[in-house]
């Protein structure tokens, strides 16, 4: 039995699926906290609460890494830890210094940094060659007024360093993309409250369907677990509206996208992680968008499992411990898995979801959760304000998201004005 140090976590699916794959290795966990009330608002998706299973519950300011480190060492010398995680991606590159200060395995934090970093991702794989759109980081509004008129429009601005889509935006004029520059300027600190970055980046508009691969390094040796197909909406933001695994896609371009993901894995020097590379499929060729150092979220490792066998999550547990993965394929009875979000367009108070029991009871749903009555609505604008989700396989090909987008396209959303 090993005893893992996991150090904050979303509060969505991974917050189920991390401490899960721990339990089910025979491992058992502590967890590490800045702020427990972050996680004690609701059990998240189920009745019960994840940090139920902790051997114990810790608080420290995880957000001063001068202050967490020696804290960190004192905790290893009174419960010794074998590995540290996290599935939050703010915390991603904090793990890795610990894992280096306590000498436990883990990828290098340079690396992870890097990878957590747009405009530093940007920089390093455009140096190793490895392909991604034209772009410009920019340090304020005006110099990226400059950038603008030379790289020119239409043209995507992101924040560096945040994730979920939070606040990346396609402009096509001076007057969208001064918004955008304002809007992410009046987000100074992340949902964890850390202090942001405050550079910008822009880059091209790429064409093209976006699909992301699924990756395992481990000894030095990227492995590809599959490829994972993505619609978007919600423009002028990059809403993910729903995903299927594994991607409809001709050979070449899967093969393409995949040999593009492991150079850019490799590009980063990640290794002992579980990575998600979303790639944009051009008439150019593929194009990087971004490199996650930790397994996919939004339910892509759910579509994953459902489809293979693998657990990523607990793939995940296995690399942090220093150990190889297994990565064999298992007979799961589906050809495909696919998800499908309800994304909100208006504003106000969610009155009820029509459909939503019909949709439960349906003989391909894998998953049906909802939003319930009361809950306040925003019109989407990243990731974090869906009102539930769909999924469903497919025991005899790449029907999942035609099943899904059947089922999707019978709920209502009622949203009364505020």
């Amino acid at each position: 039995m090993a005893h893992l140090l996991v150090v904050e976590s979303w509060v969505g699916s991974m917050s189920r699926l991390l401490p899960r794959a721990v339990r089910e290795g025979g491992h058992e966990f502590t967890f590490l906290t800045r702020d427990l009330h972050h996680y004690l608002r609701s059990a998240p998706e189920g009745t019960s609460h994840p940090l139920l299973a902790a051997r114990n519950v810790l608080t420290a300011e995880t957000n001063d890494l001068d202050s967490l480190l020696p804290t960190v060492e004192r905790l290893h010398g009174a419960l010794g830890f074998d590995a540290v995680v996290t599935s939050c991606d703010y915390y991603l590159p904090t793990v890795a210094r610990i894992a280096a200060r306590l000498g436990l395995p883990g990828p290098t934090p340079g690396s992870v940094e890097d990878a957590c970093r747009k405009d530093r991702t940007r920089r390093v794989l455009g140096e190793a060659g490895v392909p991604g759109p034209r772009f410009a980081v920019c340090a304020d509004r005006a110099a990226a007024g400059e950038a603008a008129r030379e790289l020119g429009f239409p043209l995507v601005v992101k924040p560096v360093d945040l994730c979920a889509g939070m606040y990346v935006r396609r402009v096509d004029d001076e007057r969208q993309l001064a918004d955008a520059c304002r809007a992410i300027a009046d987000f100074p600190r992340n949902a964890r409250g850390q202090v942001r970055a405050s550079a910008l980046l822009l880059e091209e508009l790429l064409d093209g369907p976006e699909v992301s691969v699924e990756t395992v390094s481990f000894g030095g040796t990227t492995q590809v677990v599959g490829v994972t197909d993505k619609s978007l909406g919600g423009a002028p933001a990059f809403v993910e509206t729903g995903h299927m695994f594994p991607a409809a896609l001709a050979p070449d371009d899967a093969q393409a996208a995949r040999d593009t993901a492991v150079r850019a894995v490799g590009a980063l020097g990640l290794d002992s992680v579980v990575a998600h590379t979303e790639i944009r499929l051009t008439a150019a060729g593929p194009r990087v968008v971004e490199v996650n150092p930790r397994p996919a979220g939004n339910r892509i490792t759910e579509l994953i499992r459902h489809v293979t066998g693998i657990d990523l999550a607990a793939v995940c547990v296995d690399v942090a411990l220093g150990r190889a993965p297994d990565l064999r394929r298992r007979e799961t009875g589906l050809r495909s898995a696919a998800v499908g979000f309800l994304v909100p367009d208006t504003a106000g108070t969610l009155e009820s979801i029509e459909g939503a029991d019909r949709v439960r009871a349906e003989p391909p749903v894998l998953e049906a959760q909802f939003a319930e009555p009361g809950r306040t609505v925003k019109a989407a604008g990243s990731n974090n304000e869906y009102l539930g989700h769909v999924m469903a396989g497919d025991a005899e090909g790449l029907g999942a998201r035609a099943r899904v987008e059947t089922l999707l396209s019978g709920l209502r959303p009622r949203v009364s004005a505020r």
